[in-house]
Formats: structure tokens, C-alpha cells, sequence
């Protein structure tokens, strides 16, 4: 369709040409006078025949520049967009009342080519004023209230910045994990939820996998950002534009992060350090997880439940609720068994946090050589 619209147009503009300079070549082949050839009819029909060929050659590369610039400006937001115009017009309106006093010198070089020059600097200067602005211009054109409530209850427009970005963009292994839906219905996470058509892509290229495991992991996935979706509360938006020249999610969400200045969330370890290489701001749900875990500190109790033998000698394996691996000296003497512990140290890992424990009758240093006690250990 675009590319007839574009044949359309320039052969009319074949047709216009014509009529206006077919009659200057008629006369200088000495055919002026042929009024057959020399009429407003077949000036514009020889001209839009020429021009309706020529167009068969370049209405295709036409096209292709026209959808490159389409792709490219999707990439903007539209308040990016109309502050760079306002901004440009600003520019070039200044640039004409410089360059007009100019015009009227009689110096080669000053009357002509100068003025060219300052519209397209000062026009270049006015796109960048209105881009990087943004801020300031909504506050010059948005309208206040000027009465003493307002005044008193006035409230400060938040900035994005290093504490508040406005997009928070997801990751698929954050989508699969599931804990992101948790943790957004909490409102701990400010602002809203973007999901690009890549990741969403790269999900359904997962539920549609032969291997069953990531089949069901893709389909979970989906199943989240659904729930995602039907939440009020939650701010949830989709990104339609997509980097080409990129074939890695991750790296396109890097590039996505950096034009919209948004937030990754992952719980992808490498894709945290070569974001916070790059200077994008990561979140990492992993990170949020050890943070919020209970802290414990040497000589405290608790009681736990020896559910495997470690992997050194006579030790035993438990866990809490939330996961953490409690590593008990001699617990493998009570397998299977709830048995009061004593915290010796704990160790936080890039995988989680380990605590250490013996058993809490171990530091009594109670020495009880009953036969009843003997027997009672041995059975143990």
C-alpha cells in the first residue's frame, strides 16, 4: 500500500513538472509553436509517464528509508518527541529573525551561505534544549493552582532519579520465577511494570519448547504476567519496539533500560554485573530475597529438622522455612529428628545464606555416664 501511495505522488509530481517545464524545452528544440506537443495536457501526461517509470526504480528504497525512520522514531516516547519539535521550531524561528538581516549584505559568503548555516545550527540547538528539558518544559506548560490550600498542601514533583525511575522492566527469568507478582501486589515497587515484546517473545518460544520442563516453565510465565495484568494496583505496559541489530534479550534490555532510563529486574547473576558494568540500574529479586531473611547471630537457639547428612564427617543438613541451609555439627546422629540447635557462625554466599549449628546439649558440658543415658545414645 505505502509503496503505491508513493508511486501515486510522484507521479503527480511527474505531471506538475511537466506543465511547468516542458514548454521552456519545447521551445529551446525549436517546437513551441506545435501546439500538439506544446499543450498543458501533454506536458503533464509526458511528464507523469517519466515520472511513474522513475518511480518503479526508486519507490522501493523510498519505502525502506521511510520505514527505517518509522522504526526509528516507535523507539521515542511521544513527549520525547513533540518537546524536540517545540524545541526545533523555537530554533529555526530564531535562527530566520538572525539570518534575515544578513540576507541584505552584499558579501558573497554572508548573504547566502551563512544563514543556511545558523538555521540548521540554532534549529539543531532548540531539538536538544526541548529533549533534554523535558522536566521544565511540563512545568511551564502545566497549569497550578495559585490559592492558599495549594500552597499549603503542596506536594514536590518526583524526578526520576538515582532513587525513582518511573520504568521497571522485566527480564524473562524474573517472569518465570514468579516472585515478582508477589512482591508488586506488596507495592513495594514504585512506578510501572514494562514488559517488551522481545521478553514476551522469548516466553512463548519457551511454552512452545519439545522439552517438557521448559515448557511448563514458559507457560508459567505467561500465567504471571496474566495475573500481573488483571491487578488494579499494578501499573503494567507493553513495549512495542524492538533493536533489530540485536539478536541477545539481554543486551536489548540493556539498550531498553538506557533510552527510557528505566530499571532491569532479574534474578539473572550475569545479566546484574554486565548491567551495573554498563551503568544501568539493576534490581535483583535474588538480592531482595537475602536481604529480608532472618538474621541470626552465634549463641542464638532454634529448633530444626535434620533432613540429610552433610557433606563433611557426622554432619548433619536441616533447613528454615524460607530455605536457608543450617549445616549442624554431629546432626547426623539425629536424622530425621527435631532437635534444638545453637548458631556457631553464619556465612552469606552469592547462592544464599549458610548457617552452622551443634547441637545445643553439646555445650552444656553435662557428663552423665548412667547406663540408662548410654543406652539412650546408642539408639539414637
Amino acid at each position: 500500500m505505502q509503496k503505491r501511495i508513493l508511486v501515486v505522488i510522484i507521479t503527480l509530481v511527474g505531471m506538475s513538472l511537466g506543465i511547468s517545464f516542458l514548454p521552456l524545452a519545447w521551445m529551446a528544440l525549436r517546437q513551441g509553436g506545435n501546439m500538439w506537443l506544446n499543450n498543458t495536457f501533454t506536458n503533464g501526461l509526458i511528464g507523469a509517464i517519466i515520472f511513474f517509470l522513475l518511480s518503479l526504480v526508486i519507490a522501493d528504497p523510498i519505502s525502506t528509508g521511510l520505514k527505517t525512520i518509522e522504526k526509528r522514531l516507535n523507539e521515542f516516547s511521544l513527549t520525547y518527541l513533540l518537546f524536540g519539535a517545540i524545541g526545533t521550531i523555537l530554533g529555526l524561528t530564531l535562527g530566520l529573525i538572525v539570518a534575515t538581516p544578513l540576507n541584505r549584505l552584499p558579501i558573497p559568503f554572508v548573504n547566502s551561505a551563512l544563514p543556511v548555516l545558523l538555521m540548521i545550527l540554532l534549529g539543531y540547538f532548540g531539538f536538544r534544549v526541548g529533549t533534554t528539558r523535558i522536566d521544565e518544559w511540563r512545568k511551564i506548560f502545566s497549569t497550578k493552582k495559585k490559592t492558599e490550600e495549594s500552597n499549603e498542601n503542596k506536594v514536590l514533583e518526583r524526578k526520576a532519579g538515582d532513587n525513582f525511575r518511573k520504568y521497571k522492566i522485566l527480564d524473562t527469568s524474573v517472569i518465570i520465577d514468579g516472585r515478582i507478582y508477589d512482591i508488586a501486589r506488596t507495592g513495594f515497587l514504585e512506578g510501572v511494570l514494562l514488559i517488551p515484546n522481545f521478553v514476551l517473545y522469548e516466553l512463548q518460544y519457551i511454552a512452545d519448547s519439545g522439552d517438557s520442563l521448559k515448557r511448563v516453565r514458559g507457560r508459567r510465565g505467561l500465567d504471571i504476567l496474566n495475573a500481573l495484568q488483571k491487578e488494579e494496583d499494578i501499573q503494567v505496559e507493553m513495549y512495542d519496539g524492538d533493536f533489530e541489530d540485536i539478536s541477545e534479550v539481554d543486551s536489548k534490555l540493556i539498550k531498553l533500560a538506557k533510552l527510557l532510563d528505566g530499571v532491569i529486574v532479574t534474578n539473572d547473576y550475569n545479566l546484574n554485573k554486565v548491567s551495573e558494568f554498563q551503568n544501568v540500574a539493576v534490581l535483583n529479586i535474588n538480592a531482595l530475597a537475602n536481604a529480608v531473611k532472618p538474621v541470626v547471630i552465634p549463641g542464638e537457639t532454634m529448633n530444626v529438622l535434620v533432613v540429610k547428612a552433610g557433606t563433611e564427617r557426622q554432619q548433619g543438613v536441616a533447613y528454615l522455612d524460607d530455605g536457608t541451609m543450617v549445616v549442624v555439627e554431629d546432626g547426623q546422629h539425629y536424622m530425621n529428628e527435631h532437635i534444638e540447635v545453637v548458631v556457631t557462625s553464619a556465612l552469606q554466599t552469592a547462592a544464599g545464606r549458610m548457617i552452622f549449628a551443634k547441637p545445643a546439649h553439646s555445650s552444656r558440658n553435662i557428663k552423665d555416664d548412667s547406663p540408662e543415658k548410654k543406652i539412650e545414645f546408642q539408639g539414637k
